[in-house]
């Protein structure tokens, strides 16, 4: 059978369009990688862990904040870089969001929250204390999505094989380190060190393999 070649055009550029607007959908949807909160004191690193989304602080704009409003005394000397602040969120049937809690460090108080894409480089946070009280704030991408990692595949199942580090080595953590995202002006990368980088100085690293998380996701 022969193909009008206008028919065939067609066919391609609209298969082409469906492509992409799923590509789109799909990383709209996303909210793991790394995210600058509304007030631009911190970044928070979120990723999927058995099958929940957690997220951590993986930059503070003043480094050394310990998590003194916490009335936990044992944590109140806890550093706040690596803190969980996203906990156990669990994906809502049918909708592109997430249902968990959120630890609120200035009061030291966790709330029912929900986040939520808007986009792909936005994050919704909403928070309500019992029920009311209800607020929120919109958090920026400064990095992109985090593929899967051997630490977070377990909640398929399977358990990750790590090799043992060399004498002297520290452990390497995987997934969740990221290269950094392309400033909204210009294009060009950020330098070592800026928010959202992933550098070698990035001491978070995977966030699924920090005891306070790994402890309830794993």
């Amino acid at each position: 059978m022969l193909h009008c070649p206008r028919t065939f055009a067609r066919t391609i550029t609209i298969s082409s369009l469906f492509l992409a607007t799923a590509l789109t959908s799909a990383l709209a949807a996303d909210p793991t990688g790394d995210w600058k909160v509304a007030d631009a004191v911190a970044n928070i690193r979120v990723a999927q862990c058995n099958g929940s989304m957690w997220g951590a602080v993986a930059w503070e704009k003043t480094p050394g904040g310990k998590d003194v409003h916490n009335p936990d005394p044992a944590k109140q000397n806890r550093p706040t870089l690596g803190m969980p602040i996203l906990i156990d969120m669990k994906k809502k049937a049918g909708v592109d969001q997430w249902e968990g809690q959120v630890y609120n460090a200035k009061d030291g108080q966790f709330y029912s929250s929900t986040i939520k894409p808007i986009g792909s480089d936005q994050l919704e946070i909403q928070g309500c204390v019992l029920g009311f009280l209800c607020g929120g704030e919109t958090w920026t991408r400064v990095a992109p999505p985090i593929p899967s990692s051997p630490a977070n595949s377990m909640a398929k199942g399977s358990q990750p094989k790590q090799a043992s580090p060399a004498p002297g080595q520290s452990p390497k953590t995987t997934g969740s380190v990221v290269p950094p995202a392309k400033s909204a002006a210009g294009g060009q990368k950020q330098a070592a060190g800026a928010p959202g980088a992933a550098t070698s100085g990035d001491v978070v690293g995977d966030i699924c393999l920090l005891p306070d998380i790994a402890r309830f996701a794993h």
